[in-house]
């Protein structure tokens, strides 16, 4: 982060290695010994003898002499340098040695200082290497050279220092952290060393502003018989001694533990959960109940039907006179048929009848009134808003991590603009890098800085960020050859290259801004090889200034980004032509490439609903109208059909949501693009659903009540099916009202929508659908052709259908065109086969076994749900952002910054620095520094990285007086410029002295004296840990308070690949800023850019389980309350919960994670579930009379709960088959052929599983639960049982159906059943080919039979 403080940091330890010793003596007798004694009591170099070149560092003088007794000054200067066993005893050293010395030691020291072992390891190294009376027993110089002088200077040598002392030295340093940078100080002194061995090396090799001569330091074995290693018994960093004790965050063995961390830990036995185990042996428990259970059914029936059998030998088998031996109709049936209303359905019925009755009679008015306040309420429209913006989509903004984005916003400025871009070679030879390739892309970097944006003309340089005021951060290669492609030597870059990359810290390495390249940020994919000089990717980030929203600064960066943008697409055509890949992310691309992909949905999504719109107009045209009635009679076809009727149901769908749209609009809520593309698609599945079941019910009217005028039909009509539809208008708008309660603004928005779009298209179908309804009845009935209703096709009188055959008699037409109504296929083949074989034993059980099967495989899988919303998934599926994100997440070898931030807490205060400091004795061993460490020694639980930068720490550090170059005052009390006179050192003269206990420490007014120094001092090679650089924006204090209002602590994650990362080093994050709370007993958040994102996941679960179980509930209470049976709404209730699990178990099966997009699918599922339910729950509550009159009949001999779901199948199974089940199969079909891979994902696949399954659960698993668990007694309908004649006509209708419309068609299967043929006799049609006298005897008995029934 500071060009000087990394500069500082390595030219001292190369300086003070070499400095210490300098300059020797090469004379022409080279290959002679230079170090010819070894023994105690003699040197092996001393003095300075001078330089090699005009600009070089003085070098020692090899001198094989004897030790001498130093002057009281060398010997006081020694001392106070190097410590008390320096006050005695000859010394190797002179003055000018121990001055050098002194400088690059204290330079050391500002780094080092924090951890005393180290500190002490490495003086000690260097002080016995420098002035040691036996240096000549553990160093050689093996080559000498002639200075400029003319005096040998020493060349070359070898320090024999023993193992257990490197092991130990390096041991006491490679934990001790640099927290301005978030490194460790064995990045700066030891060139990023892993051993001691390259620890010393690293020390010892001659380098630019390094060692000026060669230091080797060969291994212990290595060593002449007259040499004796240097073996000094080395401080350990958890040294018994507390005065070389280091703190917890230099030193992991000091440290306090941390407790486990339960959220980690989930329920699991082995490999399985527990929740799914426990599902697992339940079922299979179930399973075993059901066989045995169903074995002994076998047997007691087999002996039941035995003992049946030998009493029937006992008794007369002989029919008597008074039985009747061919009732058409069992008297026990109708016995057994619902006698009491529902009082609720009953004034439900009157209030729908009445609402139909008025609007067919004043059509007009009611479609002039509806279209009034539908386009009244529209003018919300010119208030209409998109949100694109992800932050306020997914994150309330007076939820937790908007209000801390917000305040770090505020306090520390916006997190800075991060442009990114990969350059990937992607043949089979993999590198990236070569001296052409790497010729190309200094030229590029050189393009991006002269730049200009389009609008403004700004170049890289005016926007970019600049930590340390000189230089922009561009974090690439080309920083570790000065941004100059003529510092790439063509025969060693490779070398130089590796070279950088191991030692960063080196002054030829580091860029113009100041801070080190780690080789995981610049080049990518050379784990593999080990060697970065065969990377398979190049990355490079040039990072911009932020600014708050709508600031012109912002629009500013956001011009330069744009042309950014502009400029590496054309170079990503270079990168092809040189067979390299280029790709890359600013950051106005993000946002600009999800609108592409809404854009490209849009088109997708418009395909959908018209085939949805088509198919419904054409369906609802063709409710009466079979293939026979286009044959026989095509010109009446012409007149029935009901295509216009249908596009004005369609337009009545699009009015419902323009008219939420609009209100909605009005009142300040935004449109999300979820909603734009979801509503029209909910409302048209719930609303054609709804037409389909009125235009049915309106043409049942028709044949029930012929001689009712248009008016007294349609209210019939819609008193029929009016509780019907306000049962699922009100269960769906509540269930999508409870989301209105959430805070994420994504769900929230389209919640209060869909539920006023929903409410709204209810409302409109019973009033002006209706209206519409009547006008095109009015239009039938006088023959005028549907779409043209100016053309007559039809006169009045002429017959509707022509003669028509039913079971061998012919029905006429009635004068108003209505006569024997025609049964479709799919009608007569619910009536006649599938719901019969639905409500057998056998296929009950089966259908119970296979549907809870489903539904535990369900549960069993939601703990395998995963979370998350792939950027990837999000873009359209050509998006140049995708192969970015792949890249990302396949080279780039670190994770994001995460800070921790403190609010109000006093820093100024000596408890609360102990709170928060790390490196001083009296720290807490839980403080916030020590923390950090702590989870950093767990990166599998914190997904912490990286040592904390903390700020205290280095402010501390800075203060002490042995480190002359950082804290020095002129007398106005203000920092030292170079030319100031009359400095002090801060703290020198200071009572009580500055010591590691922090009782000398600063506090109040003289803590933020010193903090607004430090905060200014800049930081150089001088002074590394001053804080300009790396701390300017990290707190922000109060004078006048006396206060610091907040502060930061930074780190970084790990690296993360995948969603699951980022969410679990969100949560890790939370769980860690949580105990730091607990611990200080002050607000501590965290705050990472990314972090607004995922902090819906943070409750997602929960969020998902209250919305799902509140709009259970409110099925509950209100079907309970509609359909007047508590069991009944049990039934309808747990059907959809099964639809929702079923659909969630088929997400984690298909890849569907759980997100804001599905979170909104799943309350969907929850009312498009009640869509398909609540139909035919009514229906099974309210049976037709004439339809469950049938299937009490001899034919089928249904009896109580069965027969009801029998006629519920047959009265709404069709509509909802053709209503819903294939108006949404056409619409999600539509959806496959999306680009856009969130569609394909999140709703093709989602709502395809939701139609499939919901489909399956209302046509087969629903009928079977009313049939064994619904409602025990249902109810008799209102308006159904207004005397004999509509329940008649309606069991006439069903009599003809079974004898076979047009002639014998059920004919072979009435001939099976004997019983059945008997019964037969007494319907119409019962003859065959006769004139219709065998008919109208039938018809006459059967209302003998009826009367007799009804009166006893």
């Amino acid at each position: 982060m500071m060009f000087t403080s990394l500069r500082g940091r390595l030219l001292l330890l190369l300086t003070l290695l070499c400095v210490t010793t300098q300059v020797v003596f090469a004379s022409k007798e080279a290959e002679k010994p230079v170090t010819k004694i070894h023994k105690e009591g003699y040197c092996a170099l001393r003095g300075q003898c001078g330089k090699k070149s005009l600009f070089g560092p003085q070098l020692p003088c090899p001198d094989n002499g004897e030790a001498k007794e130093p002057s009281e000054e060398v010997r006081e200067r020694l001392v106070e340098l190097c410590g008390d066993e320096w006050k005695e005893g000859p010394v190797c050293c002179e003055k000018s040695q121990l001055d050098d010395l002194a400088s690059n030691l204290k330079r050391a020291a500002a780094i080092i200082s924090s951890c005393p072992a180290c500190k002490t390891n490495f003086f000690n190294l260097f002080c016995t290497f420098t002035c040691s009376p036996n240096q000549s027993l553990f160093i050689n110089v093996t080559k000498t050279d002639i200075s400029t002088s003319k005096k040998p200077v020493v060349a070359e040598l070898d320090y024999f220092v023993s193992n257990n002392y490197g092991s130990g030295f390096y041991d006491s340093c490679k934990d001790v952290k640099f927290s301005a940078t978030n490194g460790y100080v064995m990045d700066l002194i030891g060139g990023g060393a892993k051993n001691y061995t390259a620890f010393l090396k690293f020390l010892g090799d001659k380098k630019l502003l390094g060692s000026p001569f060669q230091m080797n330091f060969p291994r212990e074995k290595e060593a002449a018989d007259e040499i004796e290693v240097f073996d000094p018994k080395p401080k350990k960093c958890n040294d018994e001694d507390e005065a070389y004790r280091c703190a917890c965050v230099d030193c992991p063995s000091v440290c306090a533990e941390l407790p486990d961390v339960k959220e980690a830990k989930s329920c699991m036995v082995g490999a399985i959960p527990c929740l799914s185990l426990t599902v697992i042996v339940m079922y299979s428990v179930f399973l075993v109940v059901l066989i045995f259970g169903h074995l002994a059914w076998v047997v007691i029936k087999r002996q039941k039907e035995s003992k049946r059998e030998r009493l029937a030998l006992l008794q007369d088998t002989t029919p008597s006179d008074d039985e009747d031996e061919g009732d058409l109709v069992d008297p026990a049936g109708f016995m057994d048929k619902p006698t009491q209303p529902y009082f609720i359905n009953s004034w439900l019925d009157r209030f729908f009848s009445n609402i139909g009755t008025v609007c067919a009679t004043y059509p007009a008015i009611t479609i002039t009134t509806s279209v009034a306040i539908v386009g009244l309420l529209s003018l919300g429209w010119m208030n209409f808003s998109v949100e694109t913006d992800p932050v306020r989509l997914w994150v309330s903004p007076i939820s937790e991590a908007a209000q801390e984005k917000a305040f770090f916003d505020e306090n520390f400025g916006p997190f800075y603009r991060a442009n990114q871009a990969f350059l990937v070679n992607d043949t089979d030879n993999g590198e990236v890098l070569s001296y052409d390739t790497l010729g190309w892309w200094f030229d590029v970097e050189d393009r991006v800085r002269r730049l200009k944006s389009l609008k403004e003309g700004l170049t890289l340089e005016d926007v970019c960020l600049k930590p340390t005021g000189d230089g922009c951060v561009v974090q690439s290669i080309t920083g570790w050859f000065a941004n100059e492609f003529s510092m790439v030597d063509p025969d060693t870059w490779k070398d130089d290259l590796r070279s950088c990359a191991a030692q960063p810290v080196q002054q030829q390495c580091i860029p113009d801004f100041g801070q080190p390249l780690k080789e995981d940020l610049v080049l990518g994919g050379w784990q593999e090889s080990n060697d970065v000089a065969k990377a398979k990717a190049l990355i490079v980030t040039w990072v911009v200034n932020n600014y708050v929203e709508d600031s012109a600064k912002l629009a500013s960066a956001m011009d330069w980004e744009q042309s950014l943008k502009g400029l590496l697409l054309a170079v990503k055509e270079e990168a092809a032509d040189r067979g390299l890949r280029l790709s890359f992310s600013t950051e106005v691309s993000l946002e600009q490439e999800l609108n592409k992909s809404s854009n490209t949905d849009a088109k997708i999504v418009v395909i959908s609903y018209i085939a949805m719109f088509l198919y419904a107009s054409l369906a609802l045209g063709s409710t009466s109208l079979a293939l026979r009635t286009l044959l026989n009679a095509p010109s009446r076809a012409l007149v029935e059909s009901k295509f216009t009727l249908g596009v004005f149901g369609i337009v009545i769908v699009l009015m419902s949501v323009s008219t939420s749209v609009g209100l909605f609009s009005a009142m300040g809520i935004k449109v999300t693009l979820i909603i734009a593309e979801v509503i029209p698609f909910l409302v048209l599945a719930v609303g054609v659903d709804n037409i389909f079941l009125i235009v049915h019910e309106f043409e049942r009217a028709n044949y029930r009540y012929p001689d009712d005028s248009i008016e007294v039909r349609v209210g019939k009509a819609l008193g029929r099916i009016g509780p019907s539809i306000l049962l699922s208008a009100t269960t769906e708008t509540i269930a999508f009202a409870l989301g209105a309660v959430v805070k994420m603004p994504a769900v929230r928005n389209f919640a209060v929508y869909a539920a006023g779009a929903v409410f709204f298209n209810a409302v409109l179908q019973v009033t002006m659908f209706v209206a519409v309804l009547a006008v095109n009845e009015r239009r039938v009935e006088v023959g005028r052709m549907d779409c043209f209703p100016c053309i007559t096709v039809v006169s009045p009188q002429e017959p509707c259908m022509g003669d028509l055959r039913v079971g061998g008699a012919h029905v006429r037409c009635q004068r108003n065109g209505y006569g024997a109504e025609e049964e479709g296929f799919l009608e007569r083949f619910i009536r006649r086969t599938y719901a019969p074989w639905l409500l057998k034993i056998r296929t009950k059980i089966l259908t119970v076994v296979a549907f809870l099967g489903f539904f535990a495989a369900g549960i069993s899988l939601l703990p395998e749900m995963e979370l998350g919303l792939d950027q990837r998934i999000a873009l359209p599926s050509d998006s140049y952002l995708i192969d970015y994100f792949n890249d990302l997440y396949d080279y780039l070898g670190t994770g994001p910054p995460v800070y921790f931030v403190t609010v109000d807490f006093n820093a100024t205060e000596r408890n609360h620095q102990k709170a928060i400091c790390g490196r001083f004795g009296t720290c807490d061993s839980l403080s916030i520094a020590n923390m950090l460490e702590l989870e950093r020694q767990r990166p599998e639980i914190s997904f912490i990285a990286e040592p904390a930068a903390s700020w205290i720490d280095d402010y501390f550090l800075w203060l002490n007086p042995e480190l002359e170059t950082c804290c020095s005052v002129n007398r106005h009390g203000k920092l030292c410029g170079a030319y100031d006179s009359n400095c002090h050192v801060c703290f020198e003269d200071r009572d009580p002295k500055y010591n590691i206990t922090l009782h000398g420490m600063p506090e109040g007014e003289e803590f933020l004296h010193y903090v607004s120094l430090w905060l200014s001092a800049p930081t150089g090679e001088d002074c590394p840990i001053a804080g300009k650089a790396a701390y300017s924006n990290a707190l922000v204090y109060d004078e006048d308070a006396i206060t610091i209002k907040a502060s930061h602590f930074r780190t970084s994650h790990s690296k993360m690949t995948s969603q699951a990362d980022f969410i679990g080093a969100y949560k890790a994050a939370r769980r860690i800023a949580k105990a730091m709370s607990e611990h200080i007993g002050a607000h501590v958040f965290p705050y990472s850019k990314f972090y607004i994102f995922f902090d819906q996941y943070s409750g997602i679960v929960g969020l998902t389980t209250s919305l799902v179980l509140g709009a259970m509930g409110a099925i509950l209470v209100i079907a309970s309350v509609l359909l007047g049976s508590i069991t009944t709404a049990l039934v309808v209730m747990v059907t959809v919960a099964m639809i929702v699990v079923d659909v969630m178990g088929i997400m984690v099966l298909w890849g569907v994670s759980l997100n804001a997009v599905s979170l909104v699918n799943l309350v969907i599922c929850v009312g498009i579930g009640v869509e398909f339910c609540a139909h035919i729950a009514r229906a099974y509550m309210f049976p037709n009379p004439g339809i469950l009159a049938l299937a009490r009949s001899s034919k089928y001999k249904l009896r109580g709960r069965d027969s009801r779901a029998w006629t519920a199948m047959v009265a709404v199974g069709g509509s909802v088959f053709s209503g819903i089940t294939v108006t949404k199969i056409i619409g999600v079909s539509v959806l496959a052929g999306t680009r856009s891979k969130i569609f394909e994902v999140y709703y093709f696949r989602m709502w395809a599983a939701l139609v499939c399954v919901a489909a399956a659960h209302a046509l087969v698993w629903l009928p079977v639960a009313l049939g064994i668990m619904g409602g025990k007694e249902g109810y008799l309908v209102g308006g159904e049982g207004e005397g004999v004649e509509g329940d008649l006509r309606e069991r006439v209708r069903y009599g003809a159906f079974r004898a076979g419309v047009a002639g014998g068609e059920d004919e072979e299967e009435e001939e099976s059943d004997e019983d059945d043929d008997d019964g037969d006799e007494g319907y119409v049609g019962g003859g065959n080919g006769e004139d219709g006298g065998q008919g109208a005897r039938g018809g006459i008995y059967v209302i003998i039979k009826y009367l007799y029934s009804r009166c006893g």
